[in-house]
């Protein structure tokens, strides 16, 4: 993306009174700290009326400006805020947000933002993503918007969508992945102490935070054991003599309690184990080893299964540069 006017590329804020705060603070410290490495944008805050605008934990975002006022702008963002999952955008919002997206070549939102740009139609037979807990509602309210509720972000032609509050910093990251290239990215990454830059189809949650709390006892040890140590062994009969129940039992309260196998959890565990490994500078063979899948084939699979990608290319956008020599 080029800079906006000969200077540096402007970025547009759409913000409101209720919008979440870190939905612009998060991006904008993103495209801050690109400036500090060499690759500048600037900022402006755009909001229907302009002048002082409170965010959802009663902080003032000073200074913006009119959507007439703001000047040429390269890159929109449109913040989310609770009450865009609730009802529709009044019209002052979903005017502003027209005006800055007629006459930009990039449109992105965080969050509920997503919930803007499909009032005014803009994701109408495009792919989108928004906050886990409201991706249900985006998809009944806007029913021509194919919903992806478990992506970080989405990106269909010159709009790119991202999930929920801290998923804007990963949008904002790859925006500067577009712009400036994966090392810059990386290395903005690295500044903030963002552990990584996580693909955009990768899901929301881990295999960890997405298992609700079991009800029974056996099931919550046995849970705990198997996040503790990925690689340890396993396997159907292991882990019922780890629950102290028959395999048949605890097959019987994965799929009542989880909703899956245990061998399909326990696979989802490892893969996320591994995602870790790969980035923190492991080999292909020595994650799959550490992350108790075993082989390289055998964690290409989950990964063509659960990420649509291969290990190595999973490894090679996303680890950091500056991680340590990769472990054989």
């Amino acid at each position: 993306m080029t800079a906006t006017a000969g200077g540096p590329h402007r970025v547009g804020f759409v913000v409101f009174d209720g919008v979440t705060m870190l939905d612009v603070s998060g991006p904008a410290e993103v495209l801050h700290q690109s400036g500090k490495l060499g690759h500048p944008y600037e900022l402006v805050l755009v909001s229907p009326g302009g002048g002082p605008v409170t965010a959802a934990n009663g902080l003032t975002l000073s200074g913006t400006v009119t959507a007439l006022d703001a000047g040429p702008v390269g890159t929109v963002v449109v913040a989310g805020g609770d009450r865009l999952a609730q009802q529709p955008a009044e019209e002052e919002l979903l005017s502003t947000t027209r005006t800055l997206a007629d006459r930009t070549s990039r449109v992105t939102s965080v969050c509920t933002g997503a919930f803007v740009l499909a009032e005014l139609g803009l994701l109408d037979g495009r792919s989108a993503t928004t906050h886990w807990r409201q991706a249900a509602t985006l998809a009944r309210r806007y029913p021509r918007v194919h919903v992806e509720p478990d992506a970080i972000h989405i990106r269909d032609g010159r709009f790119v969508t991202s999930a929920g509050i801290s998923a804007g910093i990963d949008l904002a990251l790859a925006l500067v992945e577009d712009d400036h290239g994966a090392a810059v990215a990386r290395e903005v990454a690295r500044e903030l102490v963002v552990f990584m830059q996580r693909p955009g189809g990768q899901s929301q949650f881990s295999a960890a935070t997405t298992t609700p709390p079991p009800r029974t006892d056996p099931l919550r040890s046995l849970i705990a054991a198997v996040l503790a140590d990925p690689a340890a062994d396993h396997n159907l009969p292991a882990m019922a003599a780890t629950a102290a129940v028959s395999t048949r039992h605890l097959t019987r309260l994965f799929r009542t309690e989880l909703g899956t196998t245990p061998a399909r959890w326990v696979e989802r565990v490892r893969l996320d184990r591994a995602q870790h490994l790969l980035l923190e500078g492991h080999s292909v063979t020595s994650a799959a080893h550490h992350s108790g899948l075993g082989t390289d084939e055998t964690l290409r699979r989950a990964f063509a299964r659960h990420l649509d990608t291969t290990p190595t290319h999973y490894r090679s956008r996303f680890a950091s540069t500056h991680g340590r020599t990769p472990t054989p």
